[in-house]
């Protein structure tokens, strides 16, 4: 994608590009294009010349599409291997529970789409209709779409640049049938690259309810999740809480917790204590977890009573209720998200 189709954020008395570095002086300013921090940007030249940057016509097709989904929901991780594609799994099973709600995921997980694993549809395809492409289908209320239908097999690798990443997202969002939906759930790769500018961008006219972080309770973890609450705040992206996934060990038999991977610096509860953001939840080990997601099967209903299990149940409950989108609610995310501008780490 070149640097013309990206918008325009206000931020800080200066129009600054959607994906520019911290220092950016704007593109309004008197430096724009020719500062040190200019350097390496994909927007230099267009901030050099100051011409305007024309909006992605594909964003108008997309809020058309996307305003047959009620909520939209993103999950995101600073780190990778933290259980951010088990965690949006085990969300959409729990939400499909409803027979009444109308559920899908969206993987745009391009290099490492999960998703198909976890939800136990390796080897489907996916089909075109006169409506587009059809997704795969878990439940009759229960879609997916991931890039792995895609592939001749589940070893092939993906080996893309960022704009044929972002053309395969704007199309799962524009092209793909998702008929009326209550809850879509898009989980995301770790880090802030170009999958996630492109879907917040894309979405940024259907209406984002928000994001999910999901971290572990390490430091090496927390500090790239501190990353990731940077980006929501940079895009405007109102966060709906932090989960802890591996959040020690219930021991089956006497039922004492272990910490396995210590909280060193606190965890994510001393973190959003410090940047004023909700705690969702602290999940649990459970090897259950992990072997259910290799077979493919809802943990959440086949080991319904592990504390992990009630843990997931009290965490969605709880996200279920943030994001009821009231204006009072929504001034609360947003208000919330832009307190932790100032972060202390």
């Amino acid at each position: 994608m070149g640097p013309a189709s990206f918008p325009v954020l206000r931020y800080s008395g200066f129009m600054t590009p959607f994906v520019a570095r911290l220092d950016c002086p704007g593109s309004t300013s008197e430096k724009a294009g020719t500062s040190a921090a200019c350097e390496g940007c994909p927007n230099q030249s267009v901030c050099a010349s100051g011409a305007p940057k024309a909006p992605d016509p594909a964003i108008e097709g997309i809020r058309l599409k996307m305003a047959s989904v009620k909520h939209k929901i993103l999950v995101l991780s600073g780190k990778g291997g933290v259980g951010k594609s088990t965690f949006s799994a085990n969300l959409a099973h729990a939400l499909a529970s409803d027979g009444t709600k109308e559920v899908a995921v969206l993987d745009v997980d391009i290099c490492g789409p999960s998703i198909p694993k976890i939800m136990g549809l390796e080897g489907e395809q996916v089909h075109q209709s006169g409506s587009g492409w059809s997704p795969v289908y878990v439940e009759d209320n229960l879609a997916v779409m991931s890039v792995g239908f895609l592939l001749g097999s589940p070893d092939d690798a993906v080996i893309w640049r960022g704009p044929k990443k972002n053309g395969m997202i704007k199309q799962f969002l524009r092209d793909v049938d998702w008929g009326e939906l209550d809850y879509l759930i898009v989980d995301t790769p770790p880090g802030t690259s170009d999958e996630h500018l492109s879907v917040v961008q894309y979405l940024s006219g259907a209406g984002i309810d928000g994001a999910v972080i999901i971290t572990t309770p390490q430091e090496v973890s927390l500090q790239d999740v501190r990353k990731e609450i940077r980006f929501c705040q940079k895009v405007k992206l109102p966060i709906i809480g932090v989960v802890e996934n591996m959040s020690g060990f219930v021991c089956p038999k006497c039922k004492n917790t272990s910490q396995i991977f210590p909280p060193t610096t606190g965890g994510a509860q001393r973190m959003c204590e410090d940047l004023s953001l909700p705690l969702l939840g602290q999940v649990p080990l459970d090897p259950r977890i992990g072997r259910n997601c290799d077979q493919g099967k809802s943990f959440l209903n086949e080991v319904p009573e592990s504390p992990a299990s009630m843990t997931y149940r009290t965490i969605i409950q709880t996200q279920k209720y943030c994001i009821i989108i009231t204006p009072e609610v929504l001034l609360l995310c947003i208000q919330t998200t832009l307190s932790g501008l100032h972060l202390r780490h």
